[in-house]
């Protein structure tokens, strides 16, 4: 192949859908391993704060960046914003093109149930009394953990 249609790299063609010039990582895409650990990190948050605890005075940036200014949109809550915080992690990396889309929803899952189920097996060991916690998952469905 001649120099047209090269990247920087002389071996990867200019049109390759990847942030890396070096081409694609060497491990599987499902699901993303970023994503698993983002989904049983946020599912771990939501049981040390309160998932309905809502953000007092939020602010945003302004639009030329240079200042911050009151959110004044819908409240904010702890729950809502680990969960864009999780989805942040595990989407991003397909815009390097390194995962697709259902490589990240599904690993945010996996570590969701992987997260669950290390807190049901710690629950069970614990020599107080124990009330249990209720957290909701991705799919908005709540759980319980006794």
């Amino acid at each position: 192949m001649g120099a047209e249609g090269q990247g920087t790299c002389p071996s990867v063609p200019s049109l390759l859908p990847m942030a890396y010039p070096e081409g694609c990582p060497t491990h599987p895409a499902y699901p993303a391993g970023h994503a698993c650990i983002a989904g049983a990190g946020v599912t771990i948050l939501k049981v040390f704060f309160k998932e309905s605890f809502v953000i007092p005075d939020p602010v945003e940036a302004s639009t030329d960046g240079l200042s911050l200014l009151s959110y004044t949109g819908t409240p904010l809550t702890a729950g809502g914003e680990v969960n864009k915080l999780g989805v942040n992690i595990s989407i991003g990396r397909d815009t390097a093109g390194v995962h697709w889309r259902t490589d990240g929803i599904e690993g945010m899952k996996l570590g969701e149930a992987v997260a669950i189920g290390l807190l049901r097996d710690y629950s069970s060991t614990f020599n107080e009394n124990f009330s249990g916690f209720t957290l909701t998952k991705f799919d908005g469905k709540k759980v319980t953990i006794k």
